[in-house]
């Protein structure tokens, strides 16, 4: 006889695997590697910001002087590891907001390739290292322009960014305080008509990207809380006010550099492309297509020219008179 198969009286028990902790969810369209996705995170894109640095001692016509040249492109450097350090953080707080919004979407925390601890974490070492190397390189006065930067930020990160001109003010010391640390970092002495135009010339920028913002986006609360509370009048407002403040003051500094100089007043006639340079900026507010600064320069050839016929004149009247 041969022996039926035992059979099991008992309730059949199903073993299932460990519990995994899922992925982040990745937006449908991103590839790329998580490694690419660090880099991307940092956005070396928009290092290009950074150049401000240049200002305070291309201004002072210095900026050839080794003594001078060292320093500056240390802050150049430390900037961009602030700023990366800064960017970090924003897309780890921001990452549901990011996910409805139709560009942001697709930045690496958003889109799943980056964990936001690990983005946190890299944050955290930019930072230190950033301004160690400010005291440990250059000027004491550095490391606190930085810090000034990162706190700033880091608290429009937290809570700046919803309330309402306070957030435009905020990103507008981003630019600010760029154009301030090549000064400081090389011990140079900064014009009030340089602070106003920078400080000007940077809220018209912001300004014209919330306009943008405004008119790209349908539901403007779901992406930024702070375009519900603005008007598309009242941001046109603020960008054409501080355009006409931007070009009165440089108009002022122009005059009074071309009264110290001799020969051909090329800071006078720099007024003409700076002026041309911001109705040029202006056309593209207008239409609502204004991105990031950076993006809206490189991306339109006749305004990248008038910059560069802009800086050739300033550059005549700095170094050849």
């Amino acid at each position: 006889m041969s022996a039926e198969p035992r059979r099991s009286s008992g309730p059949a028990v199903s073993v299932t695997p460990p519990s995994r902790v899922p992925p982040p969810p990745r937006t449908p369209g991103v590839r790329g590697s998580r490694g690419w996705g660090f880099v991307r995170a940092l956005r070396p894109r928009q290092w290009v910001k950074n150049v401000l640095v240049l200002a305070a001692p291309l201004a002072a016509g210095a900026v050839f002087d080794p003594d001078v040249l060292r320093p500056t492109a240390i802050a150049f450097l430390l900037f961009c590891l602030s700023a990366s350090g800064v960017y970090l953080v924003n897309d780890s707080i921001d990452v549901e907001e990011d996910r409805r919004h139709p560009r942001k979407r697709f930045r690496p925390i958003a889109a799943g390739l980056v964990p936001r601890p690990a983005a946190l974490a890299m944050a955290v070492v930019l930072f230190a290292l950033a301004l160690t190397s400010a005291v440990v390189f250059t000027r004491p006065a550095l490391a606190a322009v930085l810090g000034s930067y990162i706190v700033i930020q880091l608290a429009y990160c937290v809570f700046l960014k919803n309330q309402p001109v306070i957030d435009l003010a905020v990103v507008a010391s981003g630019f600010l305080l760029r154009g301030i640390a090549g000064g400081v970092a090389a011990g140079l002495f900064l014009s009030q008509w340089f602070l106003l135009v920078a400080a000007f010339g940077s809220l018209f920028m912001v300004a014209g990207k919330r306009y943008s913002e405004f008119i790209l986006v349908g539901d403007a609360a779901a992406t930024r809380r702070t375009l519900q509370e603005y008007s598309a009048s009242y941001l046109r407002f603020v960008w054409s006010l501080s355009a006409g403040v931007t070009v009165t003051a440089y108009s002022l500094w122009a005059f009074e550099m071309a009264a110290t100089q001799t020969g051909p007043p090329w800071a006078t006639i720099s007024i003409a492309p700076f002026v041309l340079a911001v109705l040029r900026y202006a056309v593209d507010v207008d239409k609502g297509t204004a991105g990031a600064p950076e993006e809206i320069v490189l991306g339109d050839r006749v305004l990248l020219l008038l910059g560069l016929l802009w800086a050739t004149l300033v550059g005549l009247g700095v170094f050849l008179t």
